[in-house]
């Protein structure tokens, strides 16, 4: 089988629509340790794809607690030079809605303990990350999201806490008033961070399973489960018909600010 220039990061629900044809587990061996299991080879839409549940099967390794350097590491080792991560977050805007689709285009990192390089020293890499999603795997997902029948949010702002619990209601205000957050993630950093420091592309599809608490109601985990076990067939079908679309050659520039960082210059485009 050829590489997996395109890897998908997600939840192991979609193994159960069929949607990787062809799939065969896989193990990579990496120099942090295990990845979450369930890797799998495959293919969609006739391309060979990586497919990596980021919890590991039956959704068993909380989130902070997955290995993240292990996981971008092995969907690199298998040839990825572009990762769609698919995500369940809690939506911090009046204009969402449960079930809604965001595309963010920027971060903000509110961890507070997890390995977030591959450049632990000597060498000491500061990798640009002023545009962290990529902007060219963003426009073909956004496309493919509004055929699958997704409302869109082309752009938002993801903030990433440490979970496995939920935000308070002044933690919720804060990061909406003060923080100027659209979105609440449990996963998105460091993942985001690790693939721009390999040079691989990386997008986000964001389901807006909930309104964390400055909704009417406290963030139930089934309530979460339940929107993002709805909105898989939709999932499926924006995969189905992004992945045909994403070009071979990558016109964006997520490879060169690595290349940049490392001190080896430009990438030669092919």
């Amino acid at each position: 089988m050829s590489p997996a220039k395109v890897a998908v990061i997600g939840g192991s629900g979609l193994y159960r629509l069929g949607l990787l044809e062809g799939a065969r587990p896989v193990e990579v061996h990496t120099p942090y340790g295990p990845h979450s299991p369930g890797l799998m080879l495959g293919e969609i839409s006739g391309h060979v794809v990586a497919f990596l549940p980021r919890h590991g099967l039956g959704h068993r390794i909380p989130p902070h607690k997955v290995p993240y350097r292990a996981n971008i590491w092995a969907l690199r080792e298998l040839g990825a030079e572009r990762i769609v991560a698919l995500s369940a977050m809690g939506g911090l805007r009046p204009d969402y809605r449960i079930g809604d689709l965001v595309l963010p285009d920027q971060f903000i990192d509110w961890t507070k303990g997890r390995p977030s390089t591959f450049f632990d020293g000597p060498k000491v890499v500061h990798t640009s990350l002023a545009d962290p999603f990529c902007p060219e795997l963003r426009e073909v997902l956004a496309q493919a999201a509004q055929e699958a029948g997704f409302r869109v949010h082309k752009t938002g702002t993801a903030l990433t806490f440490e979970g496995p619990r939920f935000s308070t209601r002044a933690e919720s205000r804060m990061f909406r008033e003060i923080l100027g957050a659209d979105l609440l993630s449990m996963t998105q950093v460091p993942e985001v961070v690790l693939a721009r420091e390999l040079s691989i592309c990386y997008a986000t599809c964001a389901v807006v399973t909930d309104l964390d608490v400055w909704g009417t109601e406290p963030v139930r985990a089934d309530e979460v489960t339940q929107v993002m076990r709805e909105a898989e067939p939709k999932l499926a079908q924006l995969l189905t018909w992004a992945i045909p679309e994403i070009p071979e050659a990558r016109g964006c520039d997520c490879a060169e600010a690595a290349r940049e960082a490392l001190g080896e210059g430009k990438e030669e485009r092919k």
